[in-house]
C-alpha cells in the first residue's frame, strides 16, 4: 500500500469516463481511429474465468488474455466526451459517461502550472435563462384583432447604420416641387433582424466558414431573407473581397487588426461595398481580454490571410491608441468611414458590463453621426476558446444591460438613432425566433448569434462540459480545427443546407409571434407585449408580472 501513487492523475479525476463492453466489441478499430484526442487505445487485459464442466461442482480456473479498448489517463490526452466513438461503433460497445465527481481542473493546474483553457461557454450556469422566464402575454383579440401569419404581409427589416431624427434631416425643395435631402445622410442599410455573429476563419475551419458564407448568399439571393454575416477578426480570403458577395459581409476589425492589410489592398478592386464594419472592443466569452488563436490552428492559409508566421496569435485587450470613447469616435470611426467614402455603416461591439450604458450614452451624443450600431455581447456567448476562469467568472448577462441601454436612449429621446444589437446565448434553448422576438420587445433592433450556427453545422459540444475542445485544434467534427484530416469530416453542402432551412423556419416563426400581438413590423421596445412569471425579472426589466 505504501507504493500507492495517490497524487497521480486517476480515471476518477477526469471529466468523462469510457464505458466499454468487451463482449460486444469486434475490435474493428473505428473508435480508436476516429478519436482526435487519442483518449482511447487498444490494449490487452488478463481475465480470470471460473467454470465447472461436470454435473457436480468442480470449479476450474482459466486465465485469458482479452483484447480491449483502454481509456488513456493523461493530463493532455483525456476524453472530452464528444461521443464520436459511440457514433462510429457498429455494436454500441463504447460510450463516454459524465463523471460528476471529477477534479480535473484542479489536477491540471497542479500538474501544469498553467491556467486551464477550453472552448464552449461557461459550465456553471446551465439552468433556466432569463429569456425562458418571459412570455408573450399580450394577445390581440376582439378589441384589437390579431393578424393572419400565413396571409398578412410583414416588414421584418431593421436598420444597420445611424438613423437621424426628422429635425436633423436637411430637406429642400427642387424646381419641380419635389422634396429632396440637401445634405448627405449617414449610410443606413435595412437588413434582417438576425446577424450571423462574428466567428473568424482562423477559429473555424475554412469548410464550415465557407458553409456559413454559402448559406448567407443563398438566403439573400434565393430565399429573399436579407441576412448578414460578420466575418470575425482576422481577415477574409481575397477572392471574397473582390466578389459581389462581400455585400453580405460585415467586416470586423478587432484589437489585433489581423488581416486588415489585405482588406485595404483589396479596396480598389472591390466591385461591391461590404455590408458594414464592426469594431470589436470586447466580447462576451472573455470580456476585458484579447483573442487567442493558438499556433496549432494557424494553418498556411491563415498565415497568408493574416500575414503572420505560424505562432500563437494574441490580440491585445484593447485597441492600441484608443483611450476614451471620444478618441474611438474621432480616430477609429472616422478612419473606417472615410476608408469606404462614408458609404458603409460602422458599428461597435462591446462586452456587456456595468459600464456599457455609459458607453452607449456617450455614443448617442456623437456629433459626427457616424456610429452605426451598438453590439452588446453577453456572458452566454462564445464559440471559440478562452481561459476557464474568464468563461466562468467574468462578464454580464445581456438581457438587463440591453434593457438599460434602451431605457437610457429613451430618457434622452434618442431611441432607435444608434441601433441596438444583442447577443450571447441567443438560440441557446434551440428556438432563435422566440429569443429574437423577446429581445426586440425589450429594445433591441436585432440580435446576433454564432454558436447556434456551428451547432447546426454539426458541433457535438454543449454547455454541460461535453467536448468543449475548440481550443485544442482537434475538433472531432471538423468545425474548430485546421487539421486537414479532421476538416474533411464536415459536409459543406449539408451544413449550409441546415443553416438555410433553419432560417426559413425562423422567418416563419417570427411572423407567428408578431401576428398575435397585431404587429406587422418589428415591435422594437414594445415591452407591454411581454410578461414574466418571475417577479424579480419583472421588476428588473420593467415588464408586467404574471402568476
Amino acid at each position: 500500500m505504501a507504493t500507492m501513487k495517490v497524487n497521480e492523475l486517476a480515471k476518477d479525476d477526469l471529466f468523462w469516463q469510457i464505458e466499454y463492453k468487451h463482449d460486444r466489441c469486434t475490435m474493428c478499430g473505428k473508435c480508436v481511429a476516429s478519436c482526435p484526442f487519442k483518449a482511447i487505445v487498444p490494449g490487452v487485459e488478463k481475465r480470470r474465468k471460473v467454470v465447472s464442466e461436470d454435473i457436480n461442482p468442480n470449479p476450474k480456473v482459466y486465465f485469458q488474455t482479452v483484447p480491449v479498448i483502454k481509456q488513456v489517463v493523461d493530463v493532455n490526452n483525456f476524453c472530452r466526451g464528444c461521443g464520436i466513438c459511440e457514433k462510429v461503433c457498429p455494436n454500441d460497445a463504447i460510450r463516454p459517461v459524465r463523471n460528476p465527481d471529477h477534479r480535473f481542473p484542479a489536477k491540471y493546474r497542479a500538474f501544469e502550472g498553467d491556467p486551464f483553457k477550453r472552448g464552449g461557454r461557461n459550465n456553471l450556469e446551465v439552468g433556466d435563462r432569463t429569456l425562458d422566464k418571459i412570455r408573450i402575454g399580450r394577445i390581440s383579440q376582439m378589441t384589437d384583432p390579431s393578424l393572419d401569419a400565413q396571409r398578412h404581409t410583414f416588414d421584418l427589416l431593421t436598420p444597420f447604420g445611424r438613423v437621424l431624427p426628422p429635425e436633423e434631416i436637411n430637406f429642400k425643395m427642387d424646381a419641380d416641387g419635389n422634396l429632396i435631402v440637401k445634405d448627405n445622410l449617414p449610410p443606413v442599410s435595412w437588413i434582417y433582424p438576425i446577424i450571423i455573429g462574428d466567428m473568424s476563419i482562423g477559429a473555424l475551419s475554412w469548410r464550415v466558414w465557407e458553409a456559413i458564407a454559402i448559406a448567407t448568399a443563398y438566403l439573400n439571393e434565393v430565399v429573399g431573407i436579407p441576412i448578414r454575416m460578420c466575418t470575425g477578426e482576422g481577415g477574409v480570403p481575397v477572392r471574397l473581397l473582390k466578389s459581389r458577395y462581400i455585400k453580405y459581409m460585415i467586416l470586423q476589425i478587432a484589437s489585433g487588426h489581423f488581416g486588415w492589410n489585405r482588406i485595404i489592398n483589396a479596396m480598389p478592386h472591390m466591385v461591391e461595398d461590404p455590408a458594414g464594419v464592426l469594431i470589436k472592443i470586447g466580447q462576451g466569452a472573455k470580456p476585458g481580454d484579447g483573442g487567442l488563436l493558438m499556433a496549432k490552428k494557424v494553418a498556411k492559409h491563415i498565415q497568408e490571410i493574416r500575414g503572420v508566421p505560424r505562432t500563437d496569435l494574441l490580440s491585445p485587450p484593447n485597441h492600441q491608441g484608443l483611450y476614451s470613447i471620444e478618441e474611438s469616435v474621432q480616430k477609429m470611426f472616422l478612419s473606417m468611414s472615410a476608408a469606404f467614402k462614408f458609404r458603409v455603416p460602422v458599428a461597435i461591439k462591446v462586452a456587456a458590463s456595468a459600464t456599457s450604458v455609459a458607453v452607449y450614452n456617450n455614443l448617442l451624443r456623437d456629433p459626427y453621426n457616424i456610429v452605426g450600431g451598438f453590439f452588446l455581447d453577453g456572458i452566454d456567448g462564445g464559440t471559440g476558446a478562452a481561459h476557464e476562469i474568464s468563461l466562468d467568472h467574468t462578464g454580464h448577462p445581456v438581457v438587463s444591460i440591453l434593457r438599460d441601454c434602451y431605457k437610457a436612449a429613451l430618457h434622452q429621446g434618442k431611441q432607435g438613432q444608434i441601433p441596438l444589437w444583442a447577443g450571447g446565448g441567443m438560440g441557446k434553448g434551440w428556438n432563435l425566433a422566440a429569443d429574437a422576438f423577446k429581445m426586440i420587445c425589450l429594445g433591441a433592433n436585432g440580435i446576433f448569434t454564432g454558436k447556434l450556427m456551428i451547432q447546426l453545422a454539426g458541433c457535438v459540444g454543449n454547455d454541460k462540459g461535453k467536448c468543449n475542445a475548440c481550443n485544442t485544434g482537434l475538433c472531432p467534427v471538423g468545425i474548430c480545427t485546421q487539421d486537414p484530416v479532421l476538416v474533411k469530416r464536415l459536409d459543406i453542402d449539408r451544413a449550409a443546407e441546415n443553416i438555410v432551412n433553419y432560417f426559413i423556419s425562423v422567418d416563419h416563426e417570427l411572423k407567428k409571434l408578431m401576428a398575435p400581438i397585431g404587429n406587422s413590423s418589428l415591435p422594437i421596445g414594445r415591452s407591454t407585449a411581454l410578461i414574466s412569471t418571475d417577479k424579480s425579472v419583472s421588476e428588473r426589466l420593467d415588464i408586467p408580472f404574471a402568476c
